[in-house]
């Protein structure tokens, strides 16, 4: 459902930024906005800032921004309605019901039925490890040192050896037993009819994004097999698509996850002070996580044990990653296997070094395949250089591949020049490697440097940033400025809104945020209202920066107009009269606010 434009303005309104945001990152104010240092990347100095007068934020730094809703939606990375409804309760402000079909209505009553069994049996599972039938599964968590505040944290607990008492439990809690079953946390047969599916376990309840128990992974005490059971595939709980931990690593940010392979390495992790720690739960990384994954960061440190299953594993989450668009990375645990027997053994120090020095990932693979060869004998390395060239191949940008390819030429002593001409032979001959695809030129100015950004659009930004600090100048601007001066797509519309709300007497920088739906483009639209003009000391240095970017849009709007072919008689009146507004429009003067401070 989509609601209305006004209440979205009814609950972006209903909530000042300054507030919602400092709840989240400490601000302090300088001049007329208050600056904090950016939740969205790594950095020492402020260059976030909050404006309480356009009710926008801003990253100097990374380039992040947008209105309040933006914010939660980034922040905890809600969807636009997740972050909506948060600001409406937050405001007091009731937003209408949705209205489902009857289909749906009941697919969203069982969903919240099985959602409430989870939760219920979680709390079950809790109390039973801290019960006198707990002590085999507290004493486990007590040997592999983990805190009182840990285990609370992940809500760790115990399925003692009885057959039904959590489905009694539940039973006896009102639900029925369909329901119990869909859950997953029952199994049924013939012989003993309906009863728990997990039993003499140490439990880890799977949260999802919003911290609700969608799920459970139980370890056996003792030599029974399967040493891992997990909770089947239910209409909450898809495997492929979360990860144990999710919940807490998203607030890390650190601008990277950690990518383990179980429930313990996750919690030891965090417990030894690294919350970016996540696992896939019981199955192979998948395409799904990786893509959830992207949604939070753009680079995963692989953390898999270093056995050959290990190596194996990381080798396709390396291939997942890539085909997602991210970043990855390889953690070296050797000597030892695996997160939790490497931090005991060495320490947090060591383990944060050893992140600072992950291995990229095609080294690591190169490494890997390094193994394969016989390096000292002649015929072994031309082998492995006819395989590295295959590998280089992979690279479909020229300036990447060449890069990698001379680090590799370096790295393993190969004459650059002839493994160039190797990678070029098997890219042509197609089959044995991907063709590597030359990236085509793009246009060049008269100098022969290759364009920037189109030299129009600063002076847009730069007048919309002026007109959002100082909307009383607009009424002196508005016989000259017209929505039709912006450059088509996002810029127009952005100014057409933006204007139509100054002529109704509204302040509406945050107000045009809303009208975008990708993330992307609403990080463009503050960018709109946050181009800075340095080193402006007097009023009059500032009035003639805003009289020169007024007159920039308007003569870039007039040579768009005069550039179309085939102009009729109505365009040639409009290229008449625009020239004179230009010719007025540069004798004119304007006078802006004293009290100015540099934009």
């Amino acid at each position: 459902m989509r609601y209305s434009d006004d209440i979205i303005e009814e609950v972006r309104s209903g909530n000042d930024i300054v507030d919602v945001v400092s709840t989240y990152v400490h601000l302090q104010k300088k001049g007329s906005s208050y600056f904090g240092l950016c939740p969205f990347h790594n950095e020492k100095s402020p260059s976030f800032s909050v404006s309480p007068g356009k009710q926008i934020f801003y990253c100097f730094g990374c380039g992040a921004g947008g209105n309040v809703i933006t914010f939660l939606m980034k922040y905890e990375n809600y969807s636009f309605q997740e972050a909506l409804r948060a600001l409406a309760d937050r405001a007091g402000i009731r937003l209408p019901e949705i209205e489902y079909s009857a289909e749906m209505k009941k697919r969203e009553e069982r969903r919240l039925q099985l959602l409430a069994v989870n939760k219920e049996a979680a709390t079950y599972y809790y109390r039973m490890l801290r019960s006198p039938k707990g002590q085999t599964g507290l004493a486990y968590f007590r040997k592999r040192e983990l805190s009182e505040e840990t285990m609370k944290r992940f809500g760790l607990g115990y399925a003692d050896g009885s057959g039904s008492d959590l489905t009694n439990h539940l039973r006896g809690c009102g639900f029925a037993d369909d329901v119990i079953a869909e859950a997953g946390v029952a199994s049924f047969d013939e012989k003993r009819g309906l009863h728990d599916k997990f039993w003499n376990r140490v439990i880890f309840p799977i949260q999802d994004i919003s911290h609700r128990v969608i799920g459970f992974g139980g370890r056996v005490m003792g030599d029974a097999k399967p040493k891992y059971l997990n909770s089947p595939e239910t209409p909450v709980f898809d495997k492929s698509r979360n990860l144990y931990g999710l919940h807490l690593a998203k607030q890390s940010r650190k601008g990277y996850f950690i990518l383990c392979e179980g429930y313990m390495d996750v919690i030891a992790m965090h417990q030894a002070g690294f919350p970016e720690a996540v696992a896939s739960l019981g199955t192979s990384f998948t395409e799904g996580q990786a893509a959830l994954l992207k949604r939070y960061v753009n680079t995963v440190i692989l953390s898999y044990d270093s056995d050959t299953a290990g190596v194996t594993a990381a080798l396709r989450g390396i291939r997942i990653l890539k085909s997602a668009g991210l970043t990855g990375k390889v953690l070296n645990l050797k000597p030892y296997k695996d997160p939790d027997e490497f931090m005991k053994a060495l320490g947090r120090e060591e383990f944060q070094k050893r992140l600072d020095e992950a291995e990229n990932c095609f080294f690591f693979e190169i490494r890997t395949m390094e193994g394969e060869y016989d390096l000292k004998d002649p015929a072994g390395r031309t082998a492995f250089s006819r395989a590295l060239a295959r590998k280089l191949c992979e690279f479909e940008e020229e300036v990447e591949r060449e890069n990698y390819l001379r680090a590799m030429a370096q790295r393993y002593f190969i004459d650059t020049s002839a493994l160039r001409k190797l990678v070029t032979s098997y890219a042509g001959a197609g089959g044995e490697g991907a063709a590597v695809i030359q990236p085509k030129p793009r246009p060049r100015q008269a100098s022969g440097r290759k364009p920037s950004e189109d030299a129009s659009l600063q002076p847009q930004r730069l007048l919309l940033t002026w007109l959002a600090d100082y909307p009383e100048a607009y009424g002196q601007v508005r016989k000259y400025l017209s929505a039709e001066d912006f450059s088509e797509g996002l810029y127009r519309q952005a100014a057409e809104k933006f204007l139509s709300a100054l002529e109704e007497g509204k302040a509406g920088a945050a107000s045009v945020i809303s009208c975008f739906a990708q993330e992307s483009e609403q990080q463009e639209a503050a960018r709109l209202f946050n181009t800075r003009v340095r080193g402006l000391a007097t009023r009059e240095e500032c009035e003639k920066a805003f009289h020169d970017a007024l007159y920039a849009v308007k003569k870039s709007s007039y040579e768009r107009m005069t550039a179309q072919e085939n102009a009729g008689p109505q365009t040639l009146t409009q290229m008449i009269s625009g020239k004179r507004a230009l010719e007025e429009l540069a004798r004119a003067k304007f006078t802006l606010p004293a009290g100015l401070q540099e934009t």
